[in-house]
Formats: structure tokens, C-alpha cells, sequence
């Protein structure tokens, strides 16, 4: 039925109906989509670039403080290697590489999907830098789809840190519901969902786009 056919009562109720729906989704949320990339500890970074190398600043991303560097690496496991995976930084306590299901099989790797510094028990690459190479027992995983918020942020969705939320996302012909996404909150965070390249692709989502949350687990 158009809505040039609709009686006034009929199409207030369909308003009405269209705003609830809106409410109960709450405010839009901007997407990432994060391709392949590395975080590297301090002696990981000295190996693969030179004693007291420094990242060298190319992009700011979205959370504060984060940002894409020039340098790049070579990512290999028992299968092949994937070339100019991007360094991000700053440096941190223990290097992890991010990478999708597709990139695994690539490797010949079989990554969990963890939450960002859960490595215990995830497989290892070797990662070839211009300096040096090093071979890690750990470190590869798939993230966990999440959503970055501050504490007002939260206020504002109803929701708490570590809390389980389901988003829809995507346009209008591959449109999907991604559930099991877990909320992060800090202050040092923006609002931003990620996601990885095959989600997005599954999807027909892209950076920019904005999700909403539909239900809260």
C-alpha cells in the first residue's frame, strides 16, 4: 500500500510505528572497517626496523592517540605471506596481528576470533620487516567485532562495558544483523564500531556507513 492510499489514520500509525522502531534502535553509530594490520611491542620494533627505530606518523584514525604509520611488513605462514600489512601505533606491550578469516587461509593459519590482547593460545607468523625478521608463537587473531564508546556514550545506549549488543548494518540489498558485538567503554574512547574487510564485504557495508544497535543481549 502506498502511502498516497492511506487513510490520516493509517498513515499516523505508520509514523508512529516507523519512530518507536527508531527510538528502541537508538542513536546511529559511524563504522570502521579495519583491513589486515599489526601493533608491535618495542623489541619486536627494534628487530624489524633497528635499534631505536620510531614509527613514522602517516594517518590519524578515529580513537584518539591512534594512528596508521608508514612502515609496513611482511606477514608469512606455512602457506604464503600477505606483503605491506600496516604498522599501527603507537607501540604496545605485545605485538598482534589482526588479520580476516579469508588472510588465514591465505597464511595457512587458522586464527580465533578474540577480543584485542587475548593471545593466549592463537598461532604465530613470522613478520619480515627491512632490518630483521621475527617468528612469533602468538599473536594472530581475528578481532572480535566491537564497539569503541565513552562512559556518556554508554549512558546514552543503556549499556556497559563488556556488554553483548546485536548492530544492523549494511545497505539495503545485503543488509545484516551482526550479533555478539561486544561494547567497549573508556574515556579515551570515540563512538565507532569495527568490524573486519570479509564482514563488511558480507554486508555491503563500507567506512563511514552508520549502524545502529537493535537489542541488547
Amino acid at each position: 500500500m502506498s502511502t498516497q492510499s492511506m487513510t490520516r489514520e493509517e498513515l499516523v500509525k505508520l509514523v508512529t510505528q516507523r519512530v518507536v522502531e527508531a527510538l528502541k534502535a537508538g542513536p546511529p553509530i559511524p563504522l570502521g572497517v579495519s583491513n589486515r594490520h599489526i601493533h608491535l611491542d618495542r623489541s619486536d620494533m627494534d628487530a624489524l626496523f633497528g635499534p631505536g627505530s620510531e614509527l613514522t606518523f602517516k594517518k590519524e584514525l578515529a580513537q584518539p592517540g591512534q594512528y596508521a604509520a608508514e612502515e609496513t611488513v611482511i606477514i608469512r605462514g606455512p602457506k604464503g605471506e600477505i606483503k605491506r600489512v600496516r604498522v599501527l601505533g603507537p607501540l604496545r606491550s605485545a605485538t598482534q596481528v589482526e588479520i580476516s578469516v579469508a588472510d588465514g587461509y591465505v597464511l595457512g593459519v587458522k586464527p580465533p576470533v578474540r577480543e584485542s590482547g587475548k593471545l593466549d593460545n592463537t598461532p604465530g607468523v613470522e613478520i619480515i620487516g627491512p632490518c630483521g625478521a621475527v617468528k612469533k608463537d602468538a599473536g594472530a587473531i581475528v578481532a572480535l567485532r566491537h564497539i569503541h564508546m565513552s562512559p556518556e556514550d554508554a549512558l546514552r545506549f543503556g549499556v556497559q562495558d563488556k556488554d553483548i549488543v546485536h548492530v544492523d548494518a549494511g545497505d539495503g540489498t545485503r543488509n545484516l544483523m551482526f550479533r555478539n558485538v561486544l561494547v567497549r567503554v573508556s574515556d579515551k574512547y570515540r563512538l565507532e564500531m569495527h568490524i573486519d574487510v570479509d564482514e563488511a564485504n558480507a554486508a555491503g557495508a563500507k567506512n563511514g556507513d552508520r549502524v545502529r544497535i537493535t537489542k541488547r543481549k
